[in-house]
């Protein structure tokens, strides 16, 4: 497997390089010099197929030989050794819940996937390996959970002060051995510029070895492009258009989905689902990209006003020019955002007519899907739901009065929180580094 940056295709790397030095030095993102297209046969009969045998033969193809294929094999089966069961609401609309990992949150499948790859790449390596990581909410508590006392490796997480939920900062805080904390006086924004900075500092390269398990990483979005195969197989009447409704942040969810199209999961369109943070589909509305600080909203995650993985949908849709490339984006994507105040209303709706209890941020997939039913009412939407909902006590307590808090997430809530604090100046982040 070969990947190019996307600030320079001629800037061409094996999947190892990828994977353990994630950021390129010309600040691009490794992306796939070719996005092969799966066989027909194995398309069309997903339903024979083991979510594990899925995962493999989807790493397989793309990865070519990377890998032997029987480690590969056994390295998927550990990974992701959880379910991600679909769950039919009305005729037409599903939820794909990915929350049945062991930090319950979607990320658990990127996270533990790239510990593995890691552990792979790293086994005669002398150094250690230092992940720096920011975390928005749920990506550090995977990555904490899936690189504890991996050899070799150790894990450095920010995240912004007051931004995420009390058991999102548990889950963060309280690991010990090689995962270690800092709470940011910012946004997400702000640990995202801190780690992108830290990782082409020349200072801290003679210190450390660094990699990412953000989005970034592509080791991330291969495993995510895995539950959309699993998510069509469990459909039962595929003779409707199939729309997925992605709630976005960073955007490697709906990226990732975007490459499990481009190898040929026949997904009709993708709906960008977004809070106040709506910088993506105000481009696809206005074809003007405008970064932005984020907002803080009662689903946290998607509190992202610059996303990095933009690059990456550009890149997968990549035309002549920038307005091509945007007409090829917004034919495929639609765009949608939503307020706090709606967003509390879906949790509600969800509750009273489906008896169903969605976290914030399915609650704005949900919401995407509805409004996209109004206009096509022929076609079949599936929304992420990404997240168990007692990882937001707070905003579900407030929409329903209660929230479930099943013992995997309660025996979190016994640790003692342990995290540096530090400015957003990156020169105080920095001194941390260094001492």
């Amino acid at each position: 497997m070969q990947l190019y940056s996307t600030n320079n295709k001629h800037n061409i790397v094996n999947l190892k390089e990828a994977v353990l030095n994630a950021f390129p030095q010309d600040k691009g993102l490794y992306m796939p010099t070719e996005i092969p297209k799966l066989d027909k046969q194995f398309l069309d009969h997903l339903n024979q197929y083991s979510f594990e045998e899925i995962g493999f033969q989807v790493a397989a193809r793309l990865m070519g030989d990377a890998i032997p294929e029987s480690e590969l094999y056994q390295l998927i089966a550990r990974a992701i050794n959880f379910k991600a069961p679909l769950v039919q609401l009305t005729e037409q609309i599903s939820t794909l819940e990915l929350w049945h990992g062991p930090t319950m949150a979607f990320k658990d499948f990127g996270a533990r996937f790239m510990a593995e790859l890691m552990s792979y790449f790293l086994r005669d390596e002398d150094r250690p390996t230092t992940i720096l990581v920011a975390t928005s909410g749920d990506t550090g508590g995977a990555v904490a959970a899936g690189f504890h006392k991996v050899p070799g490796i150790e894990v450095i997480i920010l995240y912004p002060s007051g931004k995420v939920s009390a058991l999102q900062e548990k889950q963060l805080t309280t690991w010990g051995d090689n995962i270690s904390a800092i709470e940011i006086d910012g946004v997400f924004d702000d640990c995202q510029r801190l780690v992108k900075t830290a990782f082409i500092d020349a200072d801290l390269q003679q210190q450390y070895n660094f990699s990412s398990a953000n989005s970034i990483n592509i080791a991330r979005l291969i495993p995510q492009s895995f539950y959309y195969f699993e998510g069509y197989k469990q459909v039962k009447d595929k003779s409707r258009p199939i729309v997925v409704s992605v709630p976005s942040g960073n955007f490697g969810n709906l990226t990732a989905g975007l490459l499990a199209a481009q190898m040929g999961l026949p997904i009709h369109q993708f709906i960008a689902a977004t809070n106040a943070n709506d910088t993506v589909p105000a481009y696809l509305t206005s074809g003007t990209y405008t970064a932005k600080p984020s907002v803080p909203t009662i689903s946290n995650a998607m509190d992202v006003g610059n996303p990095s993985n933009f690059p990456r949908m550009q890149a997968l849709f990549a035309g002549q020019d920038e307005s091509s490339t945007w007409n090829k984006l917004k034919e495929f994507i639609i765009g949608d955002s939503y307020s706090d105040t709606e967003t509390y209303q879906a949790i509600k709706g969800i509750q009273s007519l489906h008896n169903y209890e969605a976290d914030p941020h399915g609650a704005v997939g949900y919401l995407a899907c509805q409004d996209y039913l109004k206009e096509y009412s022929t076609h079949q939407t599936i929304f992420l739901e990404t997240a168990h909902p007692g990882k937001f006590e707070a905003p579900m307590k407030e929409a329903l009065g209660k929230v479930s808090f099943p013992p995997k997430l309660e025996a979190f809530m016994s640790g003692e929180k342990v995290a540096k604090s530090c400015s957003k100046n990156y020169t105080d982040f920095k001194e941390i580094l260094l001492s």
